[in-house]
C-alpha cells in the first residue's frame, strides 16, 4: 500500500496541484485538504477534502479551523500531513495532537503580515505567533522553510521544532509552464484585447494590496509616465478579495490611462510573454514568490525588492535588479534602465531562467520533499504503522491532463 498523504493549504492550493500530481509518481497516495475550488482536483484526479478558515484576525473561527482540521486528520488517518501557508501551518501541529499517529510538517512560506506590517496590531500579535509555533514545534515532526531568513529566526526564537529543513520554494512545473507559454494566445491577441497597442508594457502578478507595494509600484508608474508617456502598466491579480488591506479602485483609477488593473486571470504565462519588464514591488514577508519563478521562465528581465524571499531568486545586477520595499524613486529609475537596456535586461532574464530551472523546478522540489518524507517514515518507530500501512509502495497513477 502507498503511503498516505494529507496537502493543506488555502484557496489557491490548486496551484499545487502538479507537485501533488509528482508526488503521487513517486509513490504517495495524495488527498488534498483546502478551501478553494474542488474542480481542479476532481480534473486532476486528486481527492479533495474541503477545510474553510478566516485568512485574517479571528481567534474563534481559528479556533474552530483547528478542530475541523483535527476531524478531518481523525477520518482520514494520513501517514503524513503537510501543510502550506501561514494559518494551516500553524493550525495543523496543533489538530495533529488528536492524531498522534499522524507526522505532521508544516511549511514556513514566509512571516506574512505580522512581520511586513508595523502597525499596532501587528506588533501586538506577534508574541502570539512565536507562542503558537513553540506549541506547534512540539507536535511537528519537520519543519519545512522555504527561505534561510525564516529558518535563522524560528532557530534565534528556538521555534524550529525537531527537525527543521531548508526546501528553497514550492517549485515550478517548468514543462507546463513551457508548454502553456506554446499554447496560449499569442501576445498580439493579448494586445488587441486588453488596448495595449504596441506600447512598451511593465506587468506585476500579485494580489492588490498594500502589503504587495501596489502603492509604491503606482508611484513609481507616475514617475515613469514623466519620462516615457507610451509605457502601460499591467497590473494582475485580485482586489476585492483582499479585505482592509486591498488598494482602493480609485487608486489605481487616478493613474489611468497608463495603468490597467485587469483582475486575476488564468492566462499568466501568456501575459508575462507580452511584456517588457516584471515588477514585484513586494514588502510582505513571503516565502520564495511563485510569480518571479515564472516571470524567470518567461524570459522576463527582473525589478524586485530586497524582501528575503524574493532575494532567494534574484541576485542583484546578475540575474535581476533589487531595489529598497517602499522606495519608489528607485523602482522607477531601475524600470526606466532596464527599458532602455534592453540587451543588458534580456542577458539577465537568460541568466535568471537558467537558475530557476536548476534550483526551483518542481522535480528539484519534489525530490527533496518525497526524501524527506522516507527519511520520517524510516525514523518512526515500527508501532506507529502497527496496521500495516506502510508494509509495501507502489508507484501511482499519473495525474490526469489538467
Amino acid at each position: 500500500m502507498q503511503p498516505h498523504l494529507l496537502y493543506i493549504g488555502g484557496e489557491d492550493h490548486h496551484l499545487r496541484i502538479p507537485a501533488m500530481c509528482a508526488l503521487r509518481d513517486h509513490g504517495f497516495r495524495i488527498t488534498a485538504v483546502a478551501s478553494g475550488d474542488p474542480a481542479p482536483f476532481a480534473q486532476a484526479g486528486i481527492r479533495y477534502r474541503d477545510f474553510q478558515f478566516n485568512r485574517f484576525v479571528n481567534p474563534r473561527a481559528d479556533l474552530a479551523a483547528i478542530k475541523s482540521l483535527a476531524k478531518i486528520l481523525i477520518e482520514e488517518r494520513p501517514d503524513l500531513a503537510q501543510s502550506f501557508d501561514t494559518k494551516p501551518s500553524i493550525f495543523l501541529p496543533l489538530a495533529a495532537r488528536s492524531a498522534p499517529d499522524v507526522l505532521a510538517i508544516r511549511t514556513i512560506n514566509g512571516r506574512a503580515f505580522l512581520y511586513s506590517s508595523r502597525s499596532p496590531l501587528a506588533l501586538t500579535l506577534r508574541p502570539v505567533y512565536r507562542a503558537l509555533h513553540r506549541l506547534a514545534a512540539r507536535t511537528a515532526a519537520a519543519t519545512v522553510f522555504e527561505i534561510s531568513d525564516d529558518r535563522a529566526f524560528f532557530e534565534r526564537h528556538g521555534i524550529a521544532g525537531k527537525m527543521p529543513v531548508l526546501i528553497r520554494g514550492a517549485g515550478v512545473d517548468v514543462e507546463g509552464f513551457d508548454r502553456a507559454l506554446s499554447s496560449g494566445p499569442s501576445p498580439d491577441q493579448l494586445r488587441r484585447e486588453l488596448g495595449l497597442g504596441d506600447a512598451e508594457v511593465v506587468i506585476t502578478v500579485t494580489r492588490m494590496t498594500r502589503q504587495k507595494g501596489i502603492p509604491a509600484l503606482l508611484d513609481a508608474a507616475a514617475r515613469v509616465h514623466e519620462v516615457r508617456p507610451d509605457v502601460r502598466f499591467l497590473l494582475v491579480g485580485p482586489r476585492e478579495s483582499e479585505g482592509p488591506l486591498a488598494i482602493t479602485q480609485a487608486e489605481i483609477d487616478r493613474h489611468a490611462p497608463y495603468v490597467k488593473a485587469i483582475g486575476p486571470r488564468s492566462d499568466i504565462p501568456a501575459l508575462l510573454r507580452l511584456a517588457n519588464v516584471f515588477a514585484f514591488p513586494t514588502e510582505y514577508r513571503e516565502g520564495v514568490p511563485r510569480v518571479l519563478l515564472e516571470a524567470a521562465l518567461a524570459g522576463l528581465p527582473i525589478v524586485t525588492t530586497t524582501m528575503p524571499g524574493c532575494a532567494e531568486v534574484i541576485r542583484d545586477g546578475w540575474n535581476g535588479l533589487l531595489v529598497p520595499p517602499g522606495a519608489p524613486p528607485v523602482l522607477a529609475a531601475k524600470i526606466l534602465h532596464l527599458l532602455a537596456n534592453r540587451e543588458k535586461g534580456l542577458a539577465m532574464a537568460d541568466r535568471a531562467a537558467e537558475y530557476v530551472r536548476k534550483e526551483f523546478s518542481l522535480t528539484t522540489v519534489v525530490d527533496r520533499h518525497a526524501a524527506l518524507y522516507r527519511q520520517l517514515i524510516d525514523r518512526a518507530p515500527p508501532a506507529r504503522f502497527k496496521d500495516g500501512r506502510l508494509a509495501s509502495t507502489i508507484k501511482g497513477d499519473t495525474c490526469s491532463a489538467l
